[in-house]
């Protein structure tokens, strides 16, 4: 058997289009073109514009703005989600939000300029990806092109002399390769075969992929919801706009797109370390709901954890946050009750320790006869120990003391002007002066009562229940965005890992009636795969069709695959 390795002789046109052909369509790439150029008129100029905003290094470009101009939206407050922060960016720089909105900063995902860059970028994936799918279709349905004249220009290269019939050599060359799982014919007097087409499904899944996943986001954002409701335990909860405490939702968004559910809290649970460096550090926190789908549905159970949300539909319901409700009864001078209700209030650390206010409509009459509302600043310690009046010692109701301070006058309701209902407006209210004239303030377990002075009645600390802060949000087509992430990755991986490569095997009659054999591989990149691949093949088929005994045999009597191809041969 002997080797054969090609040597530096000056390649012909003839050969170089006969291995340009055999290379072709390696890839579904566009072949850049001078044709057409710009000088042409509009035509030209059209065409030249559509060339480079469909080529994949303008797609990239575009995705790369788009994640620089999504920046803004993260810094600075956006008038969709959040219009307080917004106004009060508008107050503290007068200078700068005259320009943000002339930018559009303060609206950034549905600003002019990046609406243009999303559409740009669909469109340049859409018009790159489109055809390269429908020449890859034409390329499954073709056959492997057949063996270029001269297989010694080729990167991985090797030949031997066998007894075999060509014949013989070439069906068994196919049978192999077909094995092998290459799509394989015969070609004339060789055998062309490729191997290697999920490189180019994998890079056509990623690019679809981000399509899906730029249409899931823009979906999800048009359409979304997100709300807060603060629920006490025993208390519930509709799925409707009016039961939110805040709300804001995507600029497509309609009442009728939510979720119909609706659900109530039963139990708060929260458990703590109790000794050691992490003491007090929250070690459970969950919510026993009774749930239902729907305006009929059957009530069900169910535990809402951290990071462990109520699914129903499209909605998620997560648990955001706890804290304590005391419990408070506030009587008229006569003893009738006018008010009794848990009051959430808000925790000032990570102990618990929490203020809030209490007020109370329906006041009493003063001595001139004139009614007045009552308010009571409230400020609750879970673990109340002495010497520590303002801290709670500990996150759980150990010994729970509310510290109450009442006024009394105009909470200003009526104005029609909102007011927070954990804050104080002091400007029409007076404080309750004990009989040395200083502010009044007690501190009631519960139990314990606070007698108002004038007659203006009491307040009683009840008992103690806990409240959970529930966010539900809607974010439609997230599973297509994570079904796209999913494609994306897998995608890319098999462009990368995967290559795509052709063999040909020829087998012909010598002048001296011994057939020769030639094999030889082509990748789309050089790679040493290529002639490894091409090197186990090759020891195969020789097992098949050994070498014919020659006058001065090879020492090493088995193909070499590793050829060095000739100066300036087509790689």
């Amino acid at each position: 058997m002997s080797t054969t390795a090609t040597t530096g002789e000056t390649p012909s046109a003839p050969d170089d289009q006969d291995l340009g052909a055999a290379g072709s369509q390696l890839s579904t790439a566009p072949v850049e073109s001078l044709t057409g150029a710009p000088g042409l008129g509009v035509i030209g100029w059209a065409r030249w514009f559509w060339r480079q905003l469909t080529s994949m290094r303008v797609a990239l470009l575009l995705l790369l703005l788009l994640a620089l101009g999504a920046i803004p939206g993260s810094l600075i407050p956006q008038s969709g989600s959040d219009e307080t922060k917004v106004a009060e960016f508008r107050r503290a720089h007068e200078t700068l939000a005259p320009l943000y909105d002339r930018l559009g900063l303060f609206h950034v995902y549905s600003s002019v300029w990046f609406s243009a860059i999303y559409i740009l970028l669909f469109v340049s994936l859409i018009g790159c990806i489109v055809p390269r799918t429908w020449q890859f279709v034409g390329q499954l349905r073709s056959r492997p092109p057949g063996a270029p004249r001269r297989l010694t220009r080729l990167p991985a290269y090797t030949t031997w002399r066998t007894d075999a019939e060509p014949e013989q050599v070439r069906e068994a060359a196919l049978a192999l390769l077909k094995k092998r799982r290459f799509r394989a014919h015969l070609a004339g007097d060789a055998v062309a075969a490729e191997k290697g087409y999920l490189r180019e499904v994998g890079n056509l899944a990623f690019h679809i992929a981000l399509i899906v996943m730029l249409v899931a986001f823009a979906w999800g954002q048009l359409f979304k919801s997100e709300g807060n409701k603060l629920i006490v335990e025993g208390g519930g909860f509709a799925n409707t706009l009016i039961s939110y405490d805040d709300f804001k939702s995507g600029n497509l968004f309609s009442a009728d797109d939510l979720t119909p559910f609706s659900f109530s809290l039963d139990k708060f649970t929260g458990t703590y370390e109790t000794t050691g460096p992490n003491k007090g550090t929250a070690r459970t926190f969950q919510a026993a709901l009774t749930y239902s789908e729907g305006a009929y549905g059957k009530d069900r159970k169910t535990l809402v954890k951290v990071n462990h949300p109520l699914e129903i539909g499209d909605s998620k319901v997560y648990l955001t946050a706890h804290g304590y409700a005391p419990v408070v009864t506030v009587r008229d001078g006569k003893g009738d009750v006018v008010y009794r209700d848990a009051v959430p209030l808000l925790p000032l650390d990570s102990n618990i320790t929490s203020s809030g206010v209490i007020k109370v409509l329906d006041g009493y009459k003063n001595a001139k006869g004139v009614t007045e509302q009552l308010a009571f600043k409230a400020f609750f310690l879970p673990s109340f120990v002495k010497g520590m009046e303002t801290l709670s010692a500990f996150p759980s109701l150990r010994n729970p003391v509310l510290n109450l301070e009442p006024y009394h006058g105009d909470l200003g309701v009526d104005s029609g002007i909102p007011q927070s209902v954990y804050q104080l407006d002091k400007r029409n209210m007076k404080e309750f002066k004990d009989s040395k004239g200083l502010q009044l303030r007690s501190n009631l377990k519960p139990g314990d009562t606070m007698t108002l002075p004038g007659g203006a009645g009491s307040i009683t600390y009840e008992g103690t229940k806990e409240w959970a802060n529930f966010q539900i949000t809607q974010q439609p087509a997230s599973g297509w965005a994570l079904t796209g992430a999913l494609a994306a990755i897998f995608g890319l991986a098999g462009s990368l890992f995967i290559q795509r490569r052709r063999v040909w095997v020829r087998a012909v009659r010598g002048p001296d009636g011994v057939t020769v054999v030639e094999m030889a591989g082509l990748g789309r990149s050089e790679s040493a795969k290529v002639p490894e691949e091409l090197g186990a093949l090759a020891e195969i088929l020789y097992d098949r069709a050994p070498g014919a005994p020659d006058a001065d045999p090879d020492p090493d009597d088995s193909p070499d695959p590793h050829a060095v191809p000739a100066e300036g041969a087509e790689k």
